[in-house]
């Protein structure tokens, strides 16, 4: 039942080739965002290993993981915290740069979103590289956050960036892989 589940996911998620430049296939969600019975089996599946247990926050990534993460603390009677890219915040933050293909970027959370202790799960729609979702889990440990897991829509195993959370202690959920950039 749960491979014929994940399979139906998977088939509910676009692929776009060669965007956002040639060589890449883009794996949009919001086809699957957009159907009511994938929605929530993507949500109902984010879910089901922590229901029951103690999570006090679920943090979100810009700006897919807003909406999952958004969906995943409602079900788990947590709270949300947005982590967003640099200079969108208004109170007081904390940040952290990581490395791009060309450059680098920031994100940052509010001081105050996270007590130390709190148990989290970090939320995006996509783990690719991992260097934004390495960056996330840097801001909430920064903020004392014991980061239960860091979970995803999808997972692109070839280029490593679940492998990147794993060696750094975190458990990493997926609910689908697909091969490729």
């Amino acid at each position: 039942m749960e491979a014929r589940r994940h399979s139906a996911l998977k088939d509910s998620v676009r692929s776009i080739p060669d965007y956002p430049k040639p060589g890449i296939i883009f794996r949009d969600i919001t086809t699957l965002l957009s159907d009511p019975r994938s929605f929530r089996r993507a949500v109902d599946s984010l879910v089901h290993p922590y229901a029951g247990g103690r999570i006090d926050q679920v943090a979100g990534i810009e700006a897919r993981g807003f909406i999952l993460g958004g969906a995943v603390a409602h079900q788990l009677s947590s709270g949300f915290v947005p982590i967003r890219k640099k200079g969108k915040l208004p109170h007081k933050t904390v940040s952290t740069a990581y490395a791009l293909e060309y450059g680098t970027d920031e994100i940052e959370i509010h001081v105050d979103a996270i007590k130390s202790g709190d148990r989290v799960i970090l939320v995006d729609d996509l783990i690719a590289t991992g260097g934004t979702a390495t960056a996330a889990v840097n801001l909430l440990r920064q903020l004392g956050a014991e980061v239960v897991a860091a979970c995803f829509v999808i997972d692109l195993p070839e280029i490593g960036g679940a492998q990147r959370l794993r060696d750094l202690g975190v458990t990493v959920r997926t609910l689908m892989e697909f091969e490729g950039h």
